[in-house]
């Protein structure tokens, strides 16, 4: 798949999109939602931004008709591979770069943002951008991929009072 643009990360939204997230993403070409969803108008206010595929989190709903248990894709010849996390426990970054065989390997779950290269993967969790939890600054990013080339940066969201 040819994606002309940035690509949005996003993770546990648990059922908000905070305003911020509307500038954040502004411009993508396609937003990749790390799971923890929180119901499908999340999905549908996402879908205004940019078009979203989405994976299931361990607190969504299984009869949730817009999300599947995993995404393997292959993006201007990078293969990218999103899935929540809790399938692996509680992973760090190193484990979950480990688990699984992509370029790019996206997840949430923990809700701690971070982007590492692990093994010569490029790993990422955007952070959690619905209600803040664990005392965590809510945050998405942003992922380029050009010729098989991916980097990203973390946008951290201004926090609304919760």
């Amino acid at each position: 798949m040819e994606v002309a643009g940035d690509i949005g990360l996003i993770s546990d939204t648990h059922g908000l999109v905070r305003p911020e997230v509307h500038e954040a993403l502004a411009g993508v070409a396609l937003i990749l939602h790390a799971g923890d969803v929180g119901g499908e108008d999340i999905l549908a206010e996402l879908e205004t931004i940019a078009p979203v595929r989405a994976v299931f989190g361990n607190t969504d709903d299984l009869d949730h008709a817009g999300l599947v248990h995993a995404l393997d894709l292959t993006i201007n010849g990078a293969r990218v591979h999103v899935s929540h996390g809790h399938e692996l426990g509680r992973p760090s970054a190193a484990f979950v770069g480990a688990a699984y065989d992509a370029d790019v390997i996206v997840y949430g779950h923990t809700h701690r943002q971070v982007i590492e290269r692990v093994a010569g993967r490029l790993v990422i969790n955007p952070g959690a951008a619905g209600a803040r939890r664990f005392d965590l600054a809510p945050c998405v990013a942003r992922l380029a991929i050009t010729d098989g080339r991916a980097e990203a940066r973390l946008i951290p969201l201004v926090a609304t009072p919760d």
